[in-house]
């Protein structure tokens, strides 16, 4: 089968690799429909998750048709048309059973979080949806039928995005007429203002320096900032929340960007990445308030802003999402129309293209947002 796979830092390729089997009971084989393309993946090619084997087939966000199962396999059936959540689950491990389900004890053998589709061998080693076909484990447990009359493109981000999107605002507490500083207007930022609106934000404050994502937000009726406008960015949001925003949620990350020594330390593995946007949220933050990490970030950080955190008795939450937890709830605001994410995809693609989209979603090339993989165009 065709799949994109990893080839050395910034190097991706659409490669012919081995169709998966069905290696134990409770697998089932996915033909591939639809897949994307994540921000986090952009951490995998940027050489910022270690074990990371060239070769390796990239995704997480993937959807299709049953092709085959494993004699276990009780709730999902050939031809079904399923959704797949990005970490995998066993389903019956103390986390599992208590909705923690990127925390689950049993799927990877590799480290202490749980396994994630596509996301090195840190995370498990299971191959990526990026490609024509996927193995999928403990397929009782994470695969969710879709209902005919929805769309590919309606469901699809149940995988990753809208269940990250979804809980980064739930887990924050927001009430009602709170106000929301948004950190990043990539695609799980841009969902993430749809969902405080949704919830009830009195005001909401999108915060990025690329233009055209800034200008789609604003399509969504919210303020936007452009960073790189200010000295301090931060500062200027508490002068203008007066004394902070309720809730901050970075959607940001490891990528955001650096200062010239964090790009040396993360380059030698002494630092994980940029910690721009935590900076960001730590003086924006009104006292008492509440930061939520949504963005993936690394191992180490140095010059980490603990103090400003704890003095103004900030609460902190982190974290992979357990999309499983979620996904029906979404699904069903999606069936009565009730909220609608098909508006952040930007480019279409044959899964043939695969090198092109990469490049398109990384270099921020003609104004992409949220690039669509189709293996069957």
């Amino acid at each position: 089968m065709k799949a994109i796979v990893y080839e050395g830092v910034k190097q991706v390729n659409v490669a012919k690799v081995d169709d998966p089997k069905i290696e134990k009971a409770d697998d089932l084989i996915l033909k591939v429909t639809s897949t994307a393309i994540c921000g986090s993946d952009l951490h995998l090619i940027h050489g910022m998750i270690p074990n990371m084997p060239h070769g390796f087939i990239l995704g997480h966000e993937t959807m299709g048709i049953v092709e085959e199962t494993g004699k276990e396999v009780t709730k999902i059936k050939k031809g079904d048309r399923i959704i797949v959540p990005f970490p995998v689950s066993c389903g019956h491990c103390w986390f599992c059973k208590h909705d923690l389900w990127s925390q689950c004890d049993n799927s990877n053998p590799n480290g202490e979080a749980g396994g994630i589709f596509g996301y090195s061998n840190t995370y498990g080693g299971y191959d990526g949806g990026q490609a024509e076909y996927l193995r999928v484990p403990y397929s009782n447990v994470g695969p969710t039928i879709v209902p005919e009359e929805l769309s590919d493109e309606q469901v699809l981000f149940l995988t990753d995005i809208l269940p990250t999107s979804y809980w980064g605002i739930d887990i924050s507490g927001m009430k009602k007429d709170d106000t929301v500083v948004i950190l990043g207007c990539g695609p799980v930022g841009l969902l993430s203002i749809k969902w405080a609106a949704f919830m009830g934000a009195r005001r909401i404050i999108a915060v990025d320096n690329v233009d055209y994502r800034l200008k789609h937000a604003r399509l969504y009726g919210v303020e936007t900032l452009n960073f790189e406008e200010y000295d301090n960015t931060g500062e200027h949001i508490k002068e203008i929340t007066h004394g902070g925003a309720d809730v901050v949620i970075d959607c940001v990350g490891m990528d955001g960007k650096k200062s010239t020594f964090e790009k040396v330390e993360t380059v030698l593995k002494l630092q994980g990445g940029s910690k721009s946007a935590i900076e960001i949220a730590s003086q924006s933050v009104r006292k008492g308030g509440t930061v939520v990490l949504v963005g993936v970030y690394g191992s180490k950080y140095n010059m980490f802003p603990l103090g400003d955190f704890f003095s103004r008795n900030i609460t902190l939450k982190m974290g992979q999402c357990p999309a499983h937890a979620y996904v029906d709830r979404i699904m069903n605001l999606i069936k009565s129309e009730k909220f609608d994410a098909t508006d952040i995809i930007t480019h279409r693609l044959p899964l043939s293209e695969g090198k092109k989209a990469y490049e398109f979603f990384d270099k921020k090339i003609d104004n992409c947002i949220k690039v669509i993989l189709k293996p069957g165009l």
